[in-house]
């Protein structure tokens, strides 16, 4: 089975930040994967745009090691990796200052979609869009995309949109998460609304609840300095897990098109109930080895022996509204944890009376939605366990692997490949509107203001574990269990 390629118009697409870590890891990578499947036009042009004295040719060697290093090219010299470095130009120019801009307007035909994609520090989004318009490069056809971290709280994210909207219409932004390009992801939607065999269950009345569960292995590296600020609320759950939670609970909009869905997604987190601090659980990893190597603990890692910043967070949630009121939501996410797993598993409830009796057990349905690593579902249904001595009911799966299922195929698009072509197209509905990022904030900073009001320091959990013992006892004091980690 061979994915088909929607070609794009013409287009200009100018990388802010182009020489910058993000953009050599996945925003050339992705273009680059895109020209070979035909979906980037033989005039357009990428242009990268930074500080860096640089001129075409030094950009293209950049972007050749580049697309070596990160494994999207074996031999810089191929004629497909030359053809695609041949759209390439750069140009130095100052975010804050006006050197270089007329450069960059010389380079850009005025009858085309232009994309202007802000690989940079939030601090610069605000400077960068003044300048873009100041130089007259917003043209009706004008699109800017901004990467996460949409703020740090309500206030700076208001203030961050407000920096935007001043230049741009909310229809030109493009809030761009990777999460929602992710292949699974939106597979979500497609679960939910083209299967008639799961609509009549999808509710309070059958749901007994839902977990949703992103762990990593990994701690958190490189990016130290930046996750002791922000930490696994504002770097997980205001966001991507936020994101899953919509997606998992919103209404059927009435067609699929870009602000239906975002209309519907933002329905949801309105709903949400406030959380108390009994409903959080905040955990921080320490040192632990593992195959034989010592891994740092979360202190270590971040260079601060006092910080109180969690590594590890599960809240228990609620969404009042008909169709979810008394079915709880539990969230977890952190780093250092037993496996690498993104995964919503829907746990229905148990059959209103048995006719097995006590002996044969309780068994409840689960849906099991793994995003990551090993794309699929799983139905968790109840059958009789084989062999003689009455009835002994067990569980056993009906387990669906996408890579099984679906074959021999292309490789699916990397999530950059896939938003970045939405971008081109003008398609918005994976991509975060304005006030739901700020209703997002909204729910979150009491949550992190109660914790930071009180005082509250992080439960230090194993790595290479669960997390903390207090998330045991979060949903344990409802009479429920997580369900297991998995690879």
């Amino acid at each position: 089975m061979v994915s088909r390629v929607i070609p794009v118009d013409p287009f200009d697409l100018v990388v802010f930040g182009g020489t910058g870590d993000l953009a050599r890891r996945k925003i050339l990578p992705a273009l680059y994967q895109r020209f070979c499947a035909g979906q980037v036009p033989d005039d357009a042009q990428i242009i990268g745009a930074a500080r860096s004295d640089l001129n075409d040719d030094g950009y293209r060697k950049l972007a050749a090691d580049a697309l070596v290093e990160f494994g999207k090219a074996d031999d810089p010299g191929a004629a497909d990796v030359h053809a695609f470095l041949a759209r390439l130009r750069y140009v130095q120019l100052d975010a804050r200052g006006d050197a270089g801009w007329p450069e960059l307007r010389d380079l850009l035909p005025e009858d085309r979609v232009r994309a202007f994609y802000l690989s940079v520090a939030p601090s610069l989004f605000g400077d960068l869009a003044e300048r873009i318009r100041g130089h007259g490069l917003a043209t009706d056809q004008a699109r800017v995309v901004v990467e996460k971290p949409f703020g740090h709280d309500l206030a700076s994210a208001r203030a961050l949109n407000r920096s935007l909207a001043d230049h741009f219409d909310e229809s030109q932004i493009y809030r761009i998460d990777h999460y929602l390009g992710k292949e699974t992801v939106q597979n979500l939607m497609a679960i939910r609304f083209g299967n008639l065999l799961f609509e009549p269950l999808w509710n309070s009345r059958y749901v007994d609840h839902i977990q949703i569960t992103v762990a990593e292995t990994v701690g958190v590296g490189g990016r130290g300095e930046y996750y002791d600020r922000a930490g696994a609320m504002r770097d997980m759950v205001q966001n991507h897990m936020m994101q899953l939670l919509c997606l998992i609970a919103m209404e059927p909009p009435a067609r699929f098109q870009p602000d239906e869905v975002r209309d519907e997604k933002l329905k949801v987190i309105r709903a949400l109930k406030d959380v108390g601090l009994q409903d959080v659980v905040r955990g921080q990893y320490a040192a632990f080895a593992r195959d034989g190597a010592d891994h740092p603990s979360y202190r270590d890692a971040v260079g601060d022996a006092a910080s109180t910043t969690e590594s590890y967070v599960a809240i228990k949630a609620e969404i009042e509204n008909w169709r979810w009121i008394g079915t709880p939501f539990y969230l977890r996410t952190g780093k250092r944890l037993m496996a690498r797993s993104s995964v919503i598993e829907v746990v229905f409830k148990d059959t209103p009376y048995s006719i097995f009796g006590a002996d044969a057990g309780d068994n409840a349905n689960v849906l099991s939605i793994r995003l990551q690593p090993n794309e699929g579902i799983t139905l968790e249904v109840t059958i009789k366990e084989p062999g003689p001595g009455g009835m002994r009911l067990i569980n056993v799966p009906l387990d669906m692997s996408f890579s099984t299922a679906l074959g021999e195929r292309e490789p699916v698009p990397d999530a950059y490949e896939r938003l970045i072509m939405d971008v081109i197209r003008g398609n918005q509905t994976l991509f975060m509107r304005g006030d739901e990022v700020e209703a997002a904030w909204a729910w979150t900073d009491p949550i992190i203001d109660g914790w930071e009001d009180r005082g509250d320091r992080p439960e230090p959990y194993d790595g290479d574990s669960a997390g903390p013992t207090a998330a045991e006892k979060l949903i344990a004091n409802d009479g429920r269990v997580w369900r297991a980690i998995r690879p």
